[in-house]
This record gives C-alpha cells, sequence and structure tokens, in this order.
C-alpha cells in the first residue's frame, strides 16, 4: 500500500514517499527457511526528495555508472560527461555557444558526503609526459566502481561498443574539472573548452553492455564529429583496464591496458570489463570482465596479478554487468542480457542461479546486483533497468520478495535504474543511466 508523509529529519523537514518492496506475485517459489526465518520481511524504504544536494559551478549529471560508499558513508558517483548533449543540456559546452548562464557537465567522478554535498570532484586523462607518455589511460567510458576499507577507488573502463562508438576522442574532459589528483576548478558560469562527445547506443546505457537498435537523436546515437572546439582528433584507444586512485585522486595502479585487449584467458588484459567488488579479508579484487571475453577474473588487490578466473556455468554469461560477494564466501554474478544472477564460490564452483523477468528482450533485466548489510546479508537487491525497477530476493531460497520504485521520473521511481549501493544505516542508493542521470536515496524505515 502507498500512502504519503513528511518525515521531519534533524531541523529540516522532507517530503517523503515510503515504498515498501510491493509483495512477490502469486506463484512464487515456496521458501525453504524455517517458519521464523520465513516469515521475515524485505526493508521498506523511504524516498529522500531533497539528496542530494545541488551539483555547484553549473554543473550537471551525466549518465551514472557506478556507485561506491566507504566506511564514512560518503558517496563515490560515477558519470559519463559525454552524454551530456550540449546542445539543450550544457549550452556553455556547445559550439557555437547557446547559453550565457548555464550549464556544464559535472566531473566523471563526484564524491558526496552524507547529508548529499558534494565534497570533491576529480577525474579525466593523465597529463602527458615528455615523450607522449601517460601515468594511466583515462576510461572513453567508466563502468562500475568499488571503495576498499583504505578508501581507494577502483574504477572499471566499460567501454563504448561498437560500431556506434563513432564520436572521435572521447575522453571526458570537462570544464572546470581539474585532472585527477587536483581539485575541481569552478566555472563561474564562463564558457569552456567542452567535453568531447562519445556515443553510447541506448541498449547500452548501463553495465553490461547489449545490442539493440540506436535511436535517432537519443542518448549514445552515432552523430558526425563536430568541427572546432572540442573535436579531439583520433579515437581513443578501446577500453580494456581497470584504474585504482586515492579517494581524492591520486593514481596508484593499472590493471590491463587501453587498447589490448588478448585472448580470452589472458592474465593480465580484460576487455571493457564492467564492474569491480573488492573482498579486502583476502585482499582480491573480482572483476565481471565483458566484451569478448565474459568472465569472471579476481586479481591480488595490492600487486595486480592474476590469481584465477571463470565462465558462465551452463555456457557462457550473455552480458556480464555486474558483481558482488557476501560476506559467507558467494560470487553473485548478474548476467544483464542472460537474465540471471548466478551464484558461484570463490573458486568457481557453481552453487546454483536466479532467473530474473526472464521474459525481458533487449536491454535484459539485471543491471547490477547488491546485498542488504544486516549481518546475514538476507537480501539480494538486482536493479532491472528495463523493467524500470528494483527487485527484491531472499538470499538463501532466491524467492522474490518485492520490488521497490517503478518507472517514471518522480522522486522514488526510475529511469533505467543501473546501479545500487547501501551505507552503513541500510540506506539504499541508486544510479540512473540513459537519459536519467541522477542519484536518489532511499532511507531505511
Amino acid at each position: 500500500m502507498r500512502f504519503r508523509f513528511v518525515l521531519v529529519l534533524s531541523s529540516m523537514a522532507i517530503a517523503a514517499t515510503p515504498i515498501a518492496a510491493r509483495q512477490a506475485p502469486k506463484g512464487a517459489p515456496p521458501s525453504k527457511q524455517a517458519p521464523a526465518a520465513a516469515a521475515a520481511k524485505p526493508p521498506a524504504f523511504v524516498v529522500d526528495k531533497l539528496w542530494p544536494m545541488p551539483l555547484p559551478n553549473h554543473w550537471v549529471y551525466g549518465s551514472i555508472t557506478g556507485l561506491a560508499i566507504d566506511s564514512r558513508d560518503h558517496v563515490f558517483v560515477a558519470t559519463r560527461p559525454a552524454s551530456v548533449a550540449a546542445g539543450n543540456e550544457a549550452g556553455l559546452m556547445s559550439n557555437p555557444v547557446t547559453a550565457e548562464y548555464c550549464c556544464l557537465a559535472a566531473p566523471p567522478m563526484l564524491e558526496f558526503d552524507a547529508a548529499g554535498k558534494l565534497i570533491a570532484s576529480w577525474g579525466g586523462p593523465a597529463k602527458e609526459g615528455p615523450n607522449k607518455e601517460k601515468e594511466y589511460d583515462w576510461p572513453v567510458s567508466t563502468g562500475g566502481i568499488a571503495v576498499d576499507d583504505k578508501g581507494n577507488i577502483w574504477i572499471t573502463a566499460a567501454g563504448v561498443p561498437e560500431p556506434a562508438a563513432v564520436a572521435a576522442g572521447a575522453t571526458g574532459v570537462v570544464p572546470g574539472a581539474a585532472r585527477a589528483g587536483g581539485a575541481a576548478a569552478p566555472a563561474a558560469g564562463a564558457p569552456a573548452a567542452p567535453a568531447a562527445a562519445a556515443a553510447t547506443p541506448p541498449a547500452n546505457a548501463g553495465r553490461g553492455r547489449g545490442e539493440a537498435t540506436v535511436i535517432p537523436g537519443a542518448e549514445g546515437a552515432p552523430v558526425a564529429p563536430a568541427s572546432g572546439r572540442g573535436n579531439a582528433g583520433p579515437p581513443a584507444p578501446a577500453d580494456a583496464h581497470i584504474l585504482k586512485f586515492t579517494r581524492d585522486g591520486k593514481f596508484l595502479m593499472q590493471i590491463g591496458k587501453a587498447g589490448a585487449t588478448g585472448p580470452r584467458d589472458s592474465k593480465t588484459t580484460l576487455d571493457k570489463p564492467a564492474d569491480v567488488f573488492i573482498d579486502n579479508a583476502a585482499n582480491e579484487l573480482y572483476v565481471a570482465d565483458g566484451g569478448a571475453n565474459q568472465r569472471v577474473v579476481v586479481f591480488d588487490a595490492t600487486t595486480g596479478a592474476f590469481k584465477r578466473q571463470w565462465t558462465g556455468h551452463g555456457g557462457d554469461f550473455l552480458r556480464i554487468s555486474s558483481i558482488t560477494v557476501s560476506k559467507d564466501g558467494q560470487v553473485y554474478v548478474g548476467d544483464r542480457k542472460g537474465n540471471k544472477v548466478q551464484v558461484f564460490k570463490k573458486d568457481g564452483a557453481f552453487v546454483k542461479d536466479l532467473e530474473v523477468a526472464k521474459g525481458t528482450l533487449t536491454n535484459g533485466s539485471v543491471w547490477d546486483v547488491s546485498l542488504s548489510n544486516d549481518a546475514k546479508q538476507t537480501w539480494l537487491f538486482v536493479a532491472d533497468g528495463q523493467n524500470s525497477t528494483v527487485r527484491v530476493f531472499n538470499r538463501d531460497t532466491l524467492a522474490p520478495a518485492g520490488t521497490i520504485g517503478d518507472g517514471g521520473r518522480w522522486p522514488g521511481r526510475f529511469y533505467a535504474v543501473n546501479n545500487l549501493a547501501m551505507d552503513s544505516k541500510g540506506n539504499l542508493f541508486t544510479g540512473e543511466g540513459y537519459e536519467g542521470k541522477r542519484v536518489q536515496k532511499f532511507v531505511k524505515k
């Protein structure tokens, strides 16, 4: 049942809409748990309509590709600045400039405190050395991100799939943003060199790329490179790597190399990795490696050395999209186009799988996976961007327990929900791809 009320937090009254997980449909598989556990209900949430606070510097969000939350409950957001349409969203970036006041694409990495205030922003290509060498390869398009127990940020270079990646030199450079390792400079409303336009087909606006008809004029529809300002020359090498930075943007390590995909069983190369998860206790980095590889690969989180890999159970993953590891050592892998979550042990041994809205076509139903933060991690959350909802399952039985949200642009509803993350208090955060381009906070009741 839905209803409305006013929730008062501290001294500020926040209009909020309670959102409880809807009951699972009739005919759902019965729970195998004991009666007391079977009666457990998934958490209910209230959308905080005023989180986060407005961005400074006339910035607007690009498509959201990644969310991660650290031990301080700071929320890190990865965006695609090049998905911002300069013509009607960011007039200060267009050529010629079409606005006097607003707007500019926000930098690719944003950090918010728990209250929703932007406290840091960074990201973009590395500076070239005297011999044109670069310290690291900034992604053509970021994908999923993770934060480890030391506060370091891991970023996947998820790539723009061919043949739609036709924009030359898609780098994600943002006016007013410093390169990694520096603070963002205020734009002060002044026109500046625009971010190079990247093309991402509508079906591929989230992690775990799929194929679909490209809609002319939609985000990522192929366009001819513009002449003049912002045209960055030859296309950047294809994404095939992962980057590690400190939380303030100092480069630490790169695994893989842009433009170098290698064979599927390579121990040193990747191909458009879609997502990452850090197992802090084991000091291991789990990667949902996409492109032609479609595998899970595990690296040492300190050295980047290869440790092991595996592919999908009963056949390849159709389009790997996401990965998370539970406290009890189960690895949950999202297969977006396959409409499945496959569960493995840490050594790759198959445990079980879950079909999610199996009749879903085009983009698929499993865009991200996340777990509740209670001691037993009772609930599995699945971001279903195609069906515009977050699905909730009992993690033990994989029985459906309900859904959160529906399609639409109102707070608490979704347009291509693409990312999930949970803070220490059990509050749920979501990010939206395509033209959704926003982050929402759902406060646990």
